[in-house]
């Protein structure tokens, strides 16, 4: 197992059990507990993780929302792979809005060259990264920027987007569940995200499987309001049933 499969399996059992500790791990994962304490190190730099002692628990847990930097650089194969498969939900011309966020950031990077779109955005670091394509049409939204998840915010955000009807709504979310829908640490961002969906005729969730073991603060739409959720290959099959079960269609690429 290469450092960064054993890291993202210690970040999922964190996640799934509440906290970690060293020689569980080094006994389960048959390595020394001095490379679980490395391990649990580049965690914590990643800011997923936070080391107490003997162990580690997950910042969610905390209360903290990991930011964005940090967000980037977790799961980012099946980012990738999630990224490439949204591309079959995109319209052949028409409009779109891409949340902000890392997963739906890797969809911003893979977006084909053909396609006339108009494309809104609530985050300047993905406005900057579309603003050289000839064949699209960006609109930014303005707002108050998070430092936390450059994605802007409140009024001047929520305003035109009470205006707007795209065709697809490309969605980030921090977690979901069955029970809870999906969920953000941030009210202000929930509010931005929830007033997506309903300007979209179709909603798409960008999601890797880790999401689906975490609930957060602010509810900003219900699984039946998602036309597709696509996800990775690390999605239990019981809960990809579950979440189909709920309304929307399931990929797991």
């Amino acid at each position: 197992m290469y450092a960064e499969e054993r890291q993202q399996e210690i970040l999922r059992r964190a996640r799934a059990a509440g906290r970690v500790d060293v020689v569980t791990l080094a006994d389960g994962l048959d390595v020394t507990t001095e490379t679980i304490r490395r391990d649990l190190t580049a965690l914590e730099r990643a800011g997923v993780l936070r080391r107490v002692h003997g162990g580690a628990i997950p910042v969610e847990r905390l209360g903290f929302e990991p930011a964005l930097a940090a967000r980037d650089e977790v799961m980012t194969g099946e980012k990738e792979r999630i990224a490439k498969a949204a591309l079959a939900e995109l319209p052949e011309d028409g409009s779109v809005i891409i949340d902000a966020g890392t997963t739906t950031g890797r969809l911003v990077q893979v977006l084909p060259a053909d396609r006339e779109l108009t494309v809104v955005v609530n985050s300047p670091p993905l406005a900057i990264a579309l603003a050289s394509r000839a064949n699209l049409h960006v609109i930014l939204l303005g707002g108050r920027l998070r430092g936390r998840t450059l994605a802007t915010v409140d009024d001047w955000a929520l305003q035109p987007l009470a205006q707007l009807h795209v065709d697809v709504a490309f969605m980030a979310t921090n977690g979901c569940s069955v029970a809870k829908g999906l969920t953000t640490p941030d009210p202000a961002e929930a509010a931005i995200k929830r007033a997506m969906v309903r300007a979209a005729q179709r909603s798409v969730l960008l999601a890797d499987h880790t999401k689906f073991t975490n609930t957060y603060l602010a509810r900003f739409a219900e699984l039946s309001e998602i036309d597709v959720v696509i996800t990775d290959s690390g999605v239990d099959p019981a809960l990809a049933a579950d979440l189909a079960a709920a309304g929307p269609e399931v990929v797991r690429a």
